[in-house]
């Protein structure tokens, strides 16, 4: 008996992360707006023009289907400190960067970032959908830790590079369940300016500013030890 191979064409991945990021977004406006508990499958289904079926064989639960919008979310900030340059403090590349998000982002970018935050949120009345933030957490954690491993110019395993990513990612995880609480109660925006102050300030605290510095001998760091 010959078996056969499953054959994938190019293009396959991208279009079932289109369709997992289709089927979270809807549901995760109908979490919004029902509830957990009253939303079902065949729901879901419903509003994205797809059968129940098609739910089950992307998601393994209901809750679950938060998962690619709410990784969304911190995507865009892990992208964000991949463009970190060595000459540059984290106050001023964020700064920039969410200055450019302000002007330059997609519409559709920043509806799935305010869907993103209003979900973080939701999560502290829903535990079961807790679980989609933490593994976009877990999963964001180990960008840092190449992040900060380039950035020391350590081994990303090096135990000093674990526990100032550790630190780290903590720091950015409750900063954006802040700003997700504050939001869903109208007191401030998914976009807000500063944004990018907090996360500097809570990054560098956590670290005990072994993070957010210029690198030595680069830019501004290099004249800043040369006059000193």
């Amino acid at each position: 008996m010959t078996g056969t191979l499953t054959q994938h064409r190019p293009g396959d991945g991208l279009r079932r992360d289109r369709v997992r990021l289709d089927i979270s977004r809807e549901a995760s406006r109908l979490f919004l707006e029902q509830g957990l508990a009253a939303t079902g499958g065949d729901q879901i289904a419903r509003a994205v023009g797809v059968s129940t079926r098609k739910i089950w064989r992307h998601f393994r639960s209901k809750e679950s289907c938060a998962e690619p919008v709410v990784a969304q979310g911190i995507r865009w900030e892990m992208a964000s400190l991949r463009r970190w340059q060595p000459q540059h403090s984290l106050e001023d590349h964020l700064a920039a960067e969410f200055t450019r998000y302000a002007r330059h982002a997609p519409a559709v970018e920043r509806a799935d970032h305010e869907l993103a935050v209003r979900i973080v949120a939701l999560a502290e009345k829903e535990p079961a959908l807790r679980t989609a933030w933490l593994m976009a957490c877990h999963q964001a954690k180990a960008e840092l830790a190449e992040i900060i491993s380039a950035r020391l110019d350590m081994p990303v395993d090096a135990p000093e590079v674990q526990l100032l990513t550790a630190a780290a990612a903590g720091a950015i995880r409750v900063v954006n369940e802040e700003m997700a609480d504050v939001t869903l109660r109208g007191v401030k925006t998914p976009h807000d300016p500063h944004m990018h102050v907090l996360l500097s300030r809570a990054v560098r605290n956590a670290t005990g500013g072994a993070i957010g510095d210029p690198v030595a001998g680069s830019g501004s760091a290099g004249r800043h030890a040369h006059s000193s």
